[in-house]
């Protein structure tokens, strides 16, 4: 059970009393009546054949106030693409799947691509932008939910309360970030959360003195959750990033586009664990060294629109701070680790303070080499406004695609068309 404290800027609805999920999934489908609700789910194509997805959607089947499923698959060739058909063809909600890669998709990616509005990195945030895209031309769905794949202790109750907050009628929250403790198999996990995102804040604000960006950003208890909800008018202006960055990005846009008391997190889940990225301490374009330093980029990013000036003195002067305050945090959760009978190594802990260290260097260095990098996905609303009819498009695409390649007869197709 969670506690009731509040803290930072922004509104935290915490799991008091663990209500009964039927209650909430009777109110959600009453909700949906007068807001129609959806789920966006990013997909790789190996990951139909893991131990989660397959759990996920069985979980998903009763949920019967959701108005639409859109999955995004990504690295499928046709032959995979037709059996992502069928296993998705298992949920009774009307459903879609992007096909990423395949020619119809790809032509529309190509007409953006010509005019410097496509995505151009592949990855999550590429496959969630056209997930949101088709999301707006479908305008089926009112208040959505997105959550990952690899989910393994994956509840249906861990989306009532992540969709539930933007779902209400009489809340007025355009955004809700799901937060969660990362413990499972008996360790304390979430090392880029634990180790980098809060020491690097703690450290930002001492070096940069009081900024309600830095105050916000630390008001959430997981920043790096992958799962979220929001309102369908926050998909006309949110610019996400197509690399790491993603979750941070997201975060800060939502702080630029909107007031903190229409924004909240909601604690979604007892447990929580998914599928591991690598340290990866001697390749810095691949798992956890990437993800830290496309994480530092993205704050710095931010930071610099918010008029802060960084130099190649105030990076190594971060990073001291940064590695102090960090190496305090890992004995901190090696203690909470003990109190709770978990394991926490904390040489393998010190391992990652000073690889993220070092990367806060070369994020640093890379910021100050390319000023004019433009990591952000464009707006819907700016690729709209170029192509009128894009929304009309990407609908169609993925429709003839449906029609295509789905089962001959299937009663599913029938009804979700």
């Amino acid at each position: 059970m969670g506690d009731f404290h509040q803290n930072g800027i922004i509104t935290t609805l915490h799991d008091l009393s663990s209500r009964p999920l039927e209650a909430m999934e009777q109110e959600l489908l009453e909700f949906s009546r007068e807001r129609p609700l959806g789920l966006i789910l990013p997909s790789l194509y190996s990951e139909l054949e893991g131990e989660a997805l397959p759990a996920i959607i069985q979980a998903l089947k009763p949920a019967s106030y959701l108005s639409e499923i859109v999955i995004g698959l990504d690295r499928a060739d046709e032959s995979q693409y037709r059996e992502a058909l069928k296993f998705f063809g298992q949920l009774p909600q009307r459903h879609r799947v992007l096909w990423n890669e395949g020619p119809r998709l790809q032509a529309l990616d190509q007409q953006l691509q010509d005019m410097d509005l496509a995505p151009r990195e592949l990855g999550k945030g590429r496959n969630v932008w056209y997930c949101m895209g088709y999301t707006l031309a479908s305008n089926r769905a009112e208040s959505v939910a997105l959550h990952d794949c690899d989910i393994v202790t994956y509840d249906r109750s861990m989306l009532a309360r992540l969709i539930y907050p933007v779902a209400h009628p009489r809340f007025n929250y355009e955004f809700c970030k799901g937060y969660y403790a990362r413990v499972a198999d008996g360790k304390i996990n979430g090392r880029v959360s634990r180790l980098l995102v809060t020491p690097l804040l703690r450290a930002l604000k001492m070096n940069l003195g009081k900024m309600e960006y830095l105050e916000y950003m630390d008001s959430f208890r997981y920043p790096l959750a992958g799962e979220f909800s929001f309102r369908r008018d926050v998909l006309n202006d949110i610019r996400i990033p197509s690399d790491w960055g993603l979750e941070i990005g997201v975060l800060s846009e939502m702080y630029r586009n909107y007031a903190n008391n229409r924004l909240c997190q909601a604690d979604i889940a007892d447990v929580y664990d998914h599928k591991h990225q690598d340290l990866s301490a001697d390749n810095e374009a691949g798992g956890l060294s990437k993800m830290s330093i496309d994480i530092c980029k993205a704050l710095f990013r931010k930071l610099a629109t918010r008029g802060v000036t960084f130099n190649t003195e105030s990076f190594r002067s971060l990073k001291a701070t940064y590695y102090r305050i960090a190496l305090d945090f890992v004995e901190t959760y090696h203690n909470d680790a003990l109190m709770n009978g978990l394991s926490l190594d904390i040489h393998n802990e010190e391992k990652a303070v000073e690889l993220f260290a070092e990367n806060i260097m070369k994020a640093g260095e890379a910021f100050l080499d390319r000023p004019m990098e433009r990591p952000f996905i464009p707006s819907w609303s700016r690729v709209i406004s170029a192509i009128p009819d894009v929304l009309k498009q990407l609908r169609e695409a993925v429709e003839e695609d449906h029609r295509e390649f789905g089962i001959a007869g299937d009663g599913n197709a029938a009804a979700n068309s």
